[in-house]
């Protein structure tokens, strides 16, 4: 023997799926008070054979089809228990059907209280028999009584519809719930209509007349759905056509039809597409038209950049013109038109042309600038320019010049890239006011200051870093110290500002704030005349002296320059 084919607990609610012939769900237990969904059977164990009583376990069944080894549950007894399967389910139309029913060893079944089979008596042998019975339409209830008395228990029970066209001959409920829309964007119509409860259905016929007209004797389309979309409704014109759903079943049978459901066509005919397209010089865009199409309300306007194919609607029409204000100033594009008629029908589009806005607007001027004070000169920022076409940045610095009235004398500092919005400025801080703003300029070379004369100028004072030890004067060298650009170091060189002077080498101090005092950072040799300081800091501004070291170990007046350095 094997033990019973059922599932284990569950809290939720069995989801049931019909099919002819048989049943099929999940099966879920459920409380003696809980009702199984239909078609699913309640299932209730007896520690007796007379059914009496309170059942010992209810759970969900969703076939009947067990075989037990020993208690089918806990707290009945091995011999002499009951079982009752049960449920009440909607057959639709009816129709002849086969109860089949097997087991060891009592069973007997009911259709509405009335029993239909009767094996009820304790054998050692599988005892089995086959009704034919006709079940009239709508709900109606099926009930399983199984005993076993002694030994081994098994029990098995079907109903299917018998499907043969020379036994059935019952037709399907007509189908109910039926509607019909029509969508006009795309001329097609869609029917929907509630599943029909007969299990041995096989699907449904749709009909459709044109009015005044009546249904043909082949259906538009068979199907086992519930909705149909028809596509192949005439698209010129209006028109009103009738549907109507019929279901079959697998012995040919079929039902009466629904009521019919009306749907209107709408007229889905462009008109021609535009043509003669062309263009004309505006400031304010690109200005195109088109010849006047027949029949056209209003037309739709179209656009991809050149050399794409990823045309854009931006516009619409009344007449035969429109003005692209939204189109990039030296940027071409391809423009196609179409024409729409009063319903809404839109035509092909036009052939293809292609035009170019000039550059006639200079970038804005730079905004949010800010100015920051470092040991190396000034750290500026600002906001990113919005002007479509910005080719690049230029910084300024000047002097406040004038009295009452100040105004900022200027000179170019640094030319930088479009992708830029920030520039670190190296210069000797030695604690000037200074004026800077930035320009930004198009790649046609226009820029806000140079067509307006205007610009957001921010004044700032430089920090003074100045050594407090001055140079002295009278060296008999000439030192250049410029910053370095990367892991090389500042670089110095120098050579003799008058007649060459006997040495034996040259040393090199850099200023040290910390201590205040310029401190040695290298002896050379004689032919030594440049030095990169490579342990010297970034972001800052180094100061050095270079003196030559005479025969009689003398020094001379140190030369002295400076080198900044942003981080």
């Amino acid at each position: 023997m094997f033990p019973a084919r059922r599932t284990t607990a569950m809290a939720s609610t069995t989801v049931v799926l019909a099919t002819a012939g048989t049943l099929l769900s999940l099966t879920t237990p459920a409380s003696a008070a809980t009702t199984c969904t239909s078609p699913v059977f309640k299932r209730q164990f007896f520690a007796n054979t007379t059914f009496s009583g309170t059942p010992k376990k209810t759970d969900c069944d969703n076939a009947i089809d067990q075989n037990w080894s020993g208690a089918p549950a806990s707290g009945l007894p091995s011999n002499n228990f009951g079982v009752r399967w049960s449920v009440t389910r909607d057959f639709g139309s009816g129709g002849p059907f086969a109860l089949a029913a097997s087991g060891l060893d009592g069973i007997r079944v009911y259709i509405d209280g009335v029993r239909k089979i009767d094996l009820w008596k304790n054998t050692s042998t599988t005892v089995s028999k086959t009704v034919n019975v006709t079940i009239p339409s709508g709900k109606h209830s099926v009930r399983v009584d199984y005993v076993n008395w002694t030994g081994s228990a098994k029990v098995k029970f079907t109903y299917t519809p018998r499907t043969s066209a020379t036994v059935d001959k019952v037709k399907p409920l007509t189908p109910t719930g039926t509607s019909a829309t029509y969508d006009q964007a795309t001329g097609k119509a869609k029917l929907t209509w509630s599943k029909n409860k007969e299990m041995d259905l096989a699907g449904y016929r749709v009909f459709r007349r044109l009015k005044g007209a009546s249904f043909g004797s082949a259906p538009i389309t068979t199907t086992t759905s519930t909705s149909y979309t028809d596509a192949t409704l005439p698209v010129t014109g209006e028109s009103t056509y009738f549907y109507e759903v019929r279901a079959y079943d697998k012995a040919g049978n079929e039902s009466a039809g629904t009521a019919d459901q009306a749907v209107t066509t709408a007229d889905l005919t462009a008109p021609a597409a535009p043509t003669g397209l062309d263009t004309s010089l505006s400031f304010s865009g690109i200005h195109i038209e088109w010849t006047e199409v027949a029949g056209a309300a209003s037309y739709r306007v179209y656009r991809a950049p050149k050399g794409s194919s990823a045309y854009v609607r931006i516009g619409d029409a009344t007449t035969a013109s429109y003005l692209d204000t939204s189109a990039v100033e030296e940027s071409s594009y391809h423009y196609q038109v179409t024409a729409l008629d009063a319903a809404g029908n839109e035509s092909a589009r036009s052939a293809t042309l292609t035009a170019t806005r000039p550059d006639v607007t200079a970038p804005p001027a730079v905004t949010g600038l800010t100015v920051t004070p470092t040991a190396y000169g000034f750290s500026l920022t600002w906001d990113p320019n919005p002007a479509p076409d910005l080719g690049r940045y230029l910084v300024y610095r000047g002097e406040l010049r004038g009295d009452e009235e100040k105004v900022c004398s200027v000179h170019e500092v640094e030319w930088l890239g479009a992708d830029t919005t920030s520039y670190e400025y190296a210069t000797l801080p030695d604690g000037e006011e200074a004026c800077l703003f930035v320009d930004a300029y198009d790649d046609n070379w226009w820029s806000a200051w140079k067509m307006t004369g205007e610009a957001n100028i921010v004044t700032a004072t430089e920090l003074d870093v100045t050594p407090s030890v001055a140079t002295p004067e009278g060296s008999p060298l000439e030192l250049t110290a410029t910053g370095g650009e990367g892991a090389e170091g500042n670089h110095l060189t120098w050579y003799w500002s008058s007649t060459r002077q006997e040495t034996t080498g040259f040393r090199v101090y850099r200023w040290n704030p910390a201590t205040g005092t310029y401190e040695k950072i290298a002896d050379l040799g004689t032919g030594a005349m440049e030095y990169y300081d490579t342990g010297a800091q970034r972001g800052t501004t180094s100061f050095y002296w270079v003196t030559n070291l005479a025969a009689d170990g003398t020094e001379s007046v140190p030369a002295g320059d400076w080198a900044a350095t942003a981080p």
